[in-house]
This record gives C-alpha cells, structure tokens and sequence, in this order.
C-alpha cells in the first residue's frame, strides 16, 4: 500500500475547508502525586470467561506512570494481569493485597468499591 492511500493515524481522513489545518492536542497530562489519586479497587467476572480480576480505576496521570503502578501491583500480588483504557487489572481476588499496598505507598484515598462481583 503507497504512504497517500494509509489512513492518517490521528483519525482524520479529509477536509473540504481550503485552509483547515490539523492541529494535533498536545496533552501533557501530570501524574498527581500518591496522597491526591483516588483510586476505586473492585471484583470483575463480566466478560472474563468467569475468572475473577481485581480491577484498579482513578489513576490521574501518564498512561506511562500506570503502566509502572499496574507492574507494581502484579508483582505484590504475584499475578499477571494487564493496564488497558486507563485500568490497571491484576488477575484473581486480589483486593486486599493491592489495597494494603496502596495504603502502605501512600495512596490514602484508595477504597474498595462495591462488596459484591459484578456479574
């Protein structure tokens, strides 16, 4: 496939305005330091096969800095899991683990939200 046939990879395809120009949105998004993140925690089965993941949602900053948080909690835990749309999933009923160590990192405004497990 040529480079002009490959669609751009900001999303935008085609312009009718003779002086449109596309002007890409710079985020410099800043982590919040540990004491600031409010973090939500949570048992997930819906559309996991019926296995079980501890979910971590909340984190305001870098995709950077939580993919080093979400490595951090599957080590504690000794899981694997993975960081996807802004959630750091750690596998299995990890829920204390990680919000002990939370806790313990400074992340003071970290809860666990709903008792139950969505289904």
């Amino acid at each position: 496939m040529s480079k002009k046939n490959k669609p751009d990879t900001r999303g935008f395809v085609y312009s009718t305005d003779p002086d449109f120009s596309f002007e890409t949105a710079h985020q410099d998004t800043v982590t919040l330091p540990p004491a600031q993140q409010k973090l939500r925690i949570w048992l997930e089965t819906k559309q996991r096969g019926g296995k079980a993941v501890t979910v971590v949602t909340g984190f305001a900053g870098r995709a950077g800095d939580l993919e080093e948080l979400g490595k951090k909690l599957k080590t504690v835990c000794g899981t694997g899991g993975s960081v996807k749309d802004g959630e750091a999933i750690v596998q299995g009923d990890q829920r204390e683990k990680v919000l002990q160590w939370l806790l313990k990192n400074g992340y003071t405004q970290t809860k666990k939200s709903g008792g139950g497990v969505s289904l």
